[in-house]
């Protein structure tokens, strides 16, 4: 087989041209014709003397558009501009093979990911200005004006009020993207903080790019596969724009993010928010549902199976409506639905549920259990948790009421009642997070009570159905609603170590919150870590 070259595909009416081979593997930069809206790169020949090749977009100012990976695993990409129109004169395509000794001194800015699930190779990592990486999922119209019966469905963040800007003590300018007026996105990596450092953030060991990263986003939802594994998907960022870089896969081992949306095989789910994604430790498959974006509500079920690595999109039977904003949560193999907002017929303002809806994966089929008891009041952006066979479910709102009730629903009685609180209990919240830190404890952080977004945290402890509040800084120090908090038990996440510059690794839970907006304008893209074991004590 001939020598291994790179070749670059730009627009339909060229030929492909070669633009680097192995002989000469330094970086090759060439200009990318005016007009031309699609550029096809792929590799052909042996793979045996290179590992990957880094490629680039960049704008007439030497700004990245879109930056990405061919491997041997994939070995072709296609970048079109068809939505936003970002290429303009003066675009310039970089090429650099790498993994074989260059001739010359040139380093490109390629980031080298870690693996740490199967087929997991990166390949496109659209940036946040707008760029646009190949997907086979359909895009939707942008968002639209809406009336006032749709507020449930509006991103608490949509004010574009100027404020003052709020960086992380280590986060750089550089590192930033501007959203709105006098307002940046978050975009610090805060590494787990021992007792004798609280108040203080730590460092992390690595500075990641903000490339290397997910753009800042709200409604989102983080679901942990695996003690070394996250993986992120949808969202919503700066001007009610739907995130183009929906699904990342988060490596604790060394604290690094993946592009992820063409690693799996199969159709991907749409750009949306307000949806759920539940995985199954027992086969091992993540599954999505409901969400919306702008006016368009879903009820579909895509199930992403992280052993494979492919999506599918179920055809079930039964009937459920379209939802956003609802929990869902595992028990004994089926998903268990409940509340969320469904859209109704303008000008009928869209409406909260209280209806309980089950999924069963094997059967592929959607049902309403009997239910008995005293159930809560329709409600959306609530939470809910698994304890001891039962779904605690506190929170969330149907407008203009925000609620700071509990409620559980027996799981063998399928038998609703309220829980008589004690303790320093949350203020009326919807949008916040909420995770499990042990058979009896849950937390539930920050949130939004319909004027502001919330910083505080709490423990509730269902053995004494107290609520305790917390006032660890690493956790209040800003607000955010509509992020993801969950629990991960690894091995593997690295924590600051003493009154020393150095990191150590620590063996307990660790507790991960990402994202969200503070409803200034503002979206984080900030990973918060704080051990499980700090937080009990």
């Amino acid at each position: 087989m001939e020598d291994f070259g790179v070749y670059a595909l730009c627009g339909a009416d060229e030929p492909p041209r070669l633009i680097v081979n192995i002989g000469e593997p330094g970086k090759r930069c060439v200009a990318v014709k005016p007009g031309v809206q699609q550029i096809v790169l792929f590799t052909r020949g042996r793979w045996g003397k290179c590992t990957s090749v880094s490629i680039q977009l960049n704008d007439r100012s030497n700004t990245p558009i879109i930056q990405g990976k061919l491997t041997a695993s994939n070995k072709c990409v296609s970048w079109e501009s068809w939505e936003d129109d970002m290429w303009s004169n003066g675009t310039t395509l970089t090429v650099q093979i790498e993994g074989v000794k260059r001739r010359t001194s040139d380093s490109t800015h390629a980031n080298a990911q870690k693996e740490c699930t199967p087929k997991c190779n990166a390949t496109t990592a659209p940036l946040p200005r707008g760029g646009l990486g190949k997907r086979k999922r359909s895009e939707g119209e942008d968002e639209g004006k809406r009336g006032a019966g749709e507020r449930e469905n509006i991103c608490p963040n949509s004010s574009e009020k100027a404020t003052s800007q709020r960086r992380g003590r280590n986060s750089s300018c550089a590192g930033q993207t501007r959203l709105f007026v006098q307002k940046e996105e978050q975009t610090t990596t805060r590494a787990p903080q021992n007792c004798r450092t609280k108040g203080k953030q730590a460092r992390t060991p690595t500075q990641t790019a903000l490339v290397d990263s997910p753009s800042g986003r709200w409604g989102q939802t983080l679901s942990a596969i695996d003690p070394q594994t996250a993986i992120l998907i949808g969202g919503q960022g700066a001007r009610t724009q739907f995130c183009k870089d929906p699904i990342w896969k988060l490596c604790t081992e060394d604290l690094s993010w993946v592009p992820a949306e063409t690693l799996a095989e199969g159709p991907t789910p749409e750009a949306r928010i307000g949806h759920t994604a539940t995985f199954d430790p027992e086969s091992k498959r993540i599954f999505v549902f409901g969400g919306s974006k702008n006016k368009k509500w879903f009820n579909d079920v895509h199930i992403l199976d992280t052993q494979s690595w492919r999506w599918t999109m179920v055809e079930a039977q039964g009937k459920v409506p379209p939802l956003a904003y609802h929990s869902c949560t595992l028990f004994r193999g089926e998903l268990f639905v409940f509340g969320g907002v469904f859209p109704r017929p303008h000008p009928e303002p869209d409406g909260c549920s209280d209806s309980l809806y089950i999924f069963n994966p094997e059967m592929a089929i959607w049902y309403q259990p009997i239910v008995n008891g005293h159930k809560p009041a329709p409600r959306s952006g609530h939470s809910a948790c698994v304890m001891q066979g039962k779904i605690f479910i506190f929170g969330g709102w149907d407008t203009p009421v925000c609620f700071n009730d509990m409620f559980q629903l027996d799981l063998c009685l399928m038998e609703f009642s309220p829980v008589q609180t004690n303790g320093s209990s949350p203020s009326p919240r919807s949008w916040h997070g909420c995770a499990a830190l042990s058979d009896s404890c849950f937390l539930v952080h920050g949130g939004y009570n319909g004027n502001n977004a919330l910083s505080d945290a709490f423990i509730f402890n269902t053995d004494t159905s107290c609520w305790t509040s917390l006032a660890l800084s690493q956790l209040t120090s800003e607000p955010r609603a509509g992020h993801s908090i969950i629990t991960m038990a690894t091995t593997c996440i690295k924590g600051f170590s003493g009154e020393q510059d150095e990191f150590s690794e620590t063996s307990s839970q660790a507790l991960l919150i990402f994202g969200g907006g503070d409803n200034e304008g503002g979206f984080f893209s900030d990973l918060i870590i704080t051990p499980v074991k700090e937080l009990c004590e």
